[in-house]
């Protein structure tokens, strides 16, 4: 009998979830309950041939899960059917505490809320979906799979700020990372298509939440995001990379609180704040429409990328692959394009024919005489977690 593993994905607003057999990297089922909490609520759940989307009001995180199990149920596959060894949460933020996936207990459970301060979007709903997960299904071993755990053992060289060092202990100040599962998985997919362990490679998760890794041997050594999600690349409506100074010129000469900067820089920043829409197709059609907001965000966007492209080559003594991933990188040709029309310097070389797709699998699409390969690997976070949970169930 297959054993699979039931992903979550619990956010502030929503539950993500898939059903894998990790054995074989299928899911069996997947869904979406969306608008938690809001006047009207919506629900998709895939399971074979069979799909079902239901509007109606679902007022908590609780009576979202407990949907997605009555979908189970009603739709497939049913509970003894799955087989269900282990429910695998994703958390963001895991701070120095875990290097690997937890068992999850009370001290855990307890840590993850500690860490909120760090990851006040995301930390407190995964907490909240756990608590869900326990009552709703007593018995079935919850798993902490944690976004931060690939850069837990950076360098001290990348992983440190240029702060007092009594201040940065005494408050848990340094580089903690995000998107690590992702860039686990495709790294590691990079290096099983090429056969090559020791390969040094640049991994760029982009979407509406953006980070670049570099990556050495299969260990990371250095990334974007820093003590947040905030730090690094331009996203979809965080600032990335800004002086901190703007902290307090915003706060002496337009009387912004600490709230107030919080919020401009996290959520109204990025694409939106440049553009006015964080949709990277969006801002990409207004760009060709003649928008000259939405071409200089696009450039403002690249300008940032091939920065990091370039300082991560040199932090690492060269580059054999970059690799792009997730919504933005998986599908956005134009994007893919101009990022390697600006590393021709590099010698990268581009296939066009290779780039007029959209890959559903890891695919190459520099030419074979460029002298640093660039592909696109589909990212699959919900796998990597199930394989990650499954080595403790």
């Amino acid at each position: 009998m297959p054993q699979t593993i039931l992903v979550i994905n619990s956010g502030s607003s929503s539950i993500k979830y898939q059903l894998v057999d990790p054995s074989i990297g299928v899911a069996m089922a997947s869904g979406l309950v969306e608008r938690i909490g809001e006047e009207m609520s919506t629900i998709h759940h895939r399971y074979s041939l069979k799909e079902v989307t239901i509007n109606e009001p679902v007022p908590n995180h609780e009576a979202a899960l407990q949907q997605v199990l009555d979908l189970f149920e009603e739709i497939g596959p049913q509970f003894e059917e799955a087989h269900i060894v282990g429910i695998g949460h994703r958390i963001v933020q895991g701070g120095r505490y875990f290097s690997g996936p937890t068992l999850i207990d009370d001290r855990v459970k307890r840590l993850i809320g500690e860490l909120s301060s760090l990851a006040p979007l995301h930390n407190p709903p995964a907490l909240k979906g756990i608590e869900v997960c326990q009552k709703l299904l007593p018995g079935i071993p919850n798993v902490a799979v944690f976004d931060t755990a690939f850069f837990q053992k950076l360098p001290n060289s990348s992983a440190l700020y240029a702060l007092d060092r009594d201040v940065a202990e005494r408050y848990s100040i340094r580089r903690y990372g995000a998107h690590g599962t992702s860039h686990q998985y495709v790294s590691t997919r990079v290096t099983q298509v090429l056969g090559d362990k020791e390969l040094k490679q640049i991994v760029l998760h982009l979407g509406n939440g953006a980070s670049a890794s570099a990556i050495v041997s299969g260990r990371a050594v250095d990334t974007s995001m820093g003590l947040t999600p905030l730090e690094g690349l331009v996203m979809g409506t965080r600032t990335g990379d800004i002086d901190p100074a703007v902290v307090f010129h915003l706060q002496r000469v337009a009387n912004m609180s600490v709230s107030e900067v919080d919020n401009l820089f996290n959520k109204k920043s990025g694409l939106r704040g440049l553009a006015g829409d964080n949709d990277m197709r969006a801002v990409r059609e207004m760009a060709r429409s003649g928008n000259p907001r939405a071409r200089e965000a696009l450039e403002i966007y690249i300008n940032r990328l091939v920065k990091y492209i370039g300082g991560y080559a040199a932090e690492m003594g060269g580059v054999d692959v970059i690799t792009f991933t997730a919504g933005i990188g998986e599908n956005d040709i134009d994007l893919r394009r101009e990022v390697c029309q600006r590393l021709e310097f590099f010698g990268v070389i581009l296939d066009e024919e290779a780039n007029n797709t959209r890959p559903r699998e890891a695919t190459t699409i520099s030419r074979r005489d460029s002298s640093v390969r660039v592909m696109v690997v589909p990212t699959n976070e919900e796998l990597a977690i199930a394989t990650q949970a499954m080595t403790l169930v």
